[in-house]
């Protein structure tokens, strides 16, 4: 957003939704016009006094977005991930007819945000993949060669420009005392809500009898994140956590840089810690398949596995990779659209047959 709002040519209108609009997240919004955008359009999709369910908020977000469309009449409209607004951002572009560019598709999320992923793929125009393994996963889905273009995540962007700032900021910015620590990171699975409260307790007692301190922060706002938000509160008071809503991406990153590992079920553990080396313990099955490494062990959701697991912390690699990208998305996506020949996409998409 940044790099399209320097460029000459381009303007960039951000649509603001979701978890940046509920006040129990920080009202994160505000960073948004804090880093100076001017062209912002805020809706809200969920929260206090509306129905809870990813249907209702794809709905609620579908008729949000489609009004800021209908109003500003974008040339493109560019959507990143496997969140439900990415989903109701997709219908949106490809039924008004706007080129819709995805960010990140053909990547394995599992869970449910496996199946919004794919979905948003094969209704998007353009696809901007991190991977070439994502770019191959597209073509098998009948995506043409032309539409996808291996750019790199814009997180690792952002991780290597090294404008990040200092731990020592970071720690008085969120009154952090901790000298050492790991982050947590666990987010509810659709299909596993089940037995969640006992999951999550199993994971906060493992992390107790391992003796670290620990950086906890919210889940995602999705079904099941009072629970997690519940048994987190239970325990706020205690001396080996510091229990966090929200963070700013850039000063997170700072957190995580430093840390001696992160723990849960975030994507984040396997995207993003590999790139400053940071060691990964992955709980469960949220993220089944996705891009393994040595930095990298799977254990289940118990405390006596995460109790061990972090005693042999230390013995992962602590290898620095950069599978997701190399820092220089940015400048390929802005050459990209500041050329002539993506404006000549069709927003009229067929299946493309494998050729024999």
């Amino acid at each position: 957003m940044e790099a399209v709002e320097k460029h000459p040519n381009l303007v960039c209108s951000i649509a603001v939704t979701g978890m940046h609009l509920i006040p129990q997240y920080g009202l994160t919004a505000a960073q948004i016009y804090n880093d100076g955008f001017s062209d912002i359009h805020t809706f809200t999709n969920q929260g206090p006094g509306k129905p809870a369910g990813r249907d209702h908020v794809i709905a609620d977000t579908i008729k949000g977005l489609s009004s800021i469309l209908n109003s500003i009449k974008p040339d493109m409209l560019v959507i990143h991930g496997d969140r439900v607004e990415t989903l109701a951002g997709a219908i949106c572009g490809s039924m008004n007819l706007i080129l819709t560019s995805h960010i990140e598709g053909g990547e394995l999320s599992g869970t449910i945000d496996e199946l919004i992923r794919h979905a948003v793929s094969k209704l998007a125009h353009l696809h901007f993949v991190s991977t070439r393994e994502s770019r191959k996963r597209l073509l098998q889905m009948g995506e043409t060669e032309r539409s996808i273009h291996v750019i790199g995540s814009p997180n690792i962007d952002i991780m290597l420009n090294g404008a990040l700032p200092t731990l020592q900021e970071v720690k008085n910015h969120y009154g952090i005392a901790f000298e050492k620590y790991i982050i947590l990171l666990y987010h509810p699975v659709a299909f596993e809500l089940k037995n969640l409260e006992s999951r999550i307790n199993q994971i906060l007692d493992g992390i107790k009898e391992s003796g670290r301190k620990c950086l906890v922060i919210f889940p995602n706002n999705e079904p099941g994140s009072e629970i997690i938000i519940k048994a987190y509160r239970e325990r706020e008071s205690a001396q080996w956590m510091r229990l966090l809503p929200s963070m700013r991406f850039e000063y997170f990153l700072t957190l995580l840089k430093h840390a001696q590992g992160i723990v849960g079920n975030s994507s984040c553990g396997i995207h993003e810690a590999p790139v400053y080396g940071i060691k990964t313990i992955n709980m469960g099955t949220r993220q089944k398949n996705r891009f393994q490494h040595k930095n990298i062990v799977d254990i289940p959701e118990t405390a006596t596995a995460l109790k061990a697991a972090l005693s042999k912390l230390e013995d992962l690699a602590g290898e620095k990779i950069l599978h997701f990208g190399d820092g220089n998305s940015v400048k390929r996506f802005i050459k990209l659209i500041s050329g002539q020949d993506i404006w000549m996409s069709s927003t009229e998409k067929q299946f493309r047959d494998e050729v024999t």
